[in-house]
């Protein structure tokens, strides 16, 4: 990682977004942003980024950095967990299951491997529990047409009767 990023990693918690005043956060992603920009292929910046963004409660813009850092170096392993926690986060458990298992495969040290197979263990566990954001996967078509037409003939009947 560059000496630029390690004085900005270095001066914000990057586990509590309540430790940062707003303004200092503000400023740290305007310069991660100057230095992505003249970076354009830095995973660790994009990586940096997004868990800006994350701290900033700035979803959309975090899932951005950290997949364009998941695309940039698809074997750097701090991309792949932070993009898989942040699905755990937002409750995407199944995508957040596959990133998970991504950084597990990625990991290189007995560090990494815990704080992996850890994030999987929590990840299993909401599983089991039901804590999760359903799938809608199936079409509404039909339950929609079926309510409609109970409408109508209810709205028939209260009229005819």
């Amino acid at each position: 990682m560059s000496a630029a990023i390690q004085r900005l990693g270095a001066t914000i918690s990057w586990r509590d977004p309540h430790t940062v005043a707003p303004e200092e956060l503000a400023g740290v992603i305007c310069s991660l942003e100057l230095a992505c920009r003249e970076n354009p292929r830095s995973a660790d910046l994009r990586t940096c980024l997004g868990m800006a963004y994350a701290m900033n409660f700035q979803a959309y813009k975090s899932m951005d950095a950290l997949e364009a850092a998941v695309e940039i170096d698809p074997g750097h392993f701090w991309a792949q967990m932070k993009l898989a926690e942040l699905n755990y986060r937002l409750r995407a458990l199944m995508k957040a299951e596959r990133e998970t298992l991504k950084a597990l495969a990625l990991a290189r040290s007995p560090w990494e491997l815990s704080i992996a197979r850890k994030q999987l263990q929590e990840i299993r566990r909401l599983f089991r529990e039901g804590t999760q954001k359903p799938a809608w996967t199936k079409p509404l078509l039909v339950p929609a047409a079926v309510l409609a037409a109970l409408f109508a003939l209810g709205s028939w009947l209260a009229v005819w009767w």
